[in-house]
């Protein structure tokens, strides 16, 4: 039975509160590195850990991680890709019929849950993404194109430019909530739910607005064909005109 609509989080049915219990063992060389990774980044900063560190803290060699991962990046990457998955695979049927604000409030919450034992990672990622510009920007890009599947589970348009805008914009929201969540002790998470409906609140407002903005070129390329056939007509005129 879909989940009524509601104006604010503390209307909203009570979810059911992440325990933050730590996911299964991992049982490949990629999961023992992914996991040797984030357990290592909970403690050091992303732009401190070293290669080696991360192969010796997953027990495999140098040339086992590079047959999975070229660089620490593409080690976070894959781990940002596998939290994609395990919130693609949960069953939303029955919010098929709430409004898409409560969608994504919905998937957005079911990411938190999912991340809840690296909470510490995430952490460091924030502080790391403060520090360092350029990291930032690749840190950006890789959760860009995450929020753009993050708005397909909630049945929002994600492709073409308005949905890099909506993707590029829900990123941006979904920080400030995460700088909120790394804090929030609460079982609820009712603080975390109360930022991540503002945040939407103003998202809705935002992308509205962005929508507008991805508009504009279509307009004006419906508009530049009538100018160049009113400039026709102005040069016919000159040539028809009398010496």
């Amino acid at each position: 039975m879909a989940r009524r609509p509601a104006r604010n989080a503390s209307s909203r049915p009570p979810r059911p509160a992440a325990t933050g219990a730590e996911p299964p063992p991992p049982t490949t060389d990629r999961e023992k590195i992914i996991a040797a990774f984030l357990a290592l980044l909970a403690d050091t900063r992303f732009e401190r850990i070293a290669l080696t560190e991360v192969a010796a803290a997953a027990g495999v060699s140098l040339a086992q991680l590079r047959d999975e991962f070229p660089s620490t990046l593409a080690i976070l990457a894959a781990h940002i890709k596998a939290t994609d998955r395990a919130v693609l695979a949960a069953d939303v049927s029955d919010m098929a019929e709430e409004p898409e604000r409560e969608r994504l409030f919905d998937v957005l919450m079911r990411r938190l849950e999912i991340l809840a034992p690296h909470r510490e990672a995430v952490r460091s990622l924030l502080r790391s993404a403060r520090r360092d510009p350029p990291f930032a920007l690749a840190l950006n890009a890789l959760v860009v194109r995450s929020q753009q599947w993050m708005l397909t589970a909630a049945g929002i348009g994600a492709s073409g430019p308005r949905g890099m805008v909506r993707a590029q914009g829900l990123a941006m929201l979904f920080a400030s909530v995460l700088r909120t969540w790394v804090d929030d002790d609460d079982p609820g998470h009712a603080r975390t739910m109360a930022a991540l409906d503002r945040a939407l609140g103003r998202g809705q407002r935002l992308l509205g607005l962005m929508d507008d903005v991805c508009a504009i070129p279509a307009r004006l390329s419906r508009l530049r064909p009538r100018r160049r056939r009113r400039r026709r007509r102005d040069d016919d005129y000159e040539e028809a005109a009398p010496a």
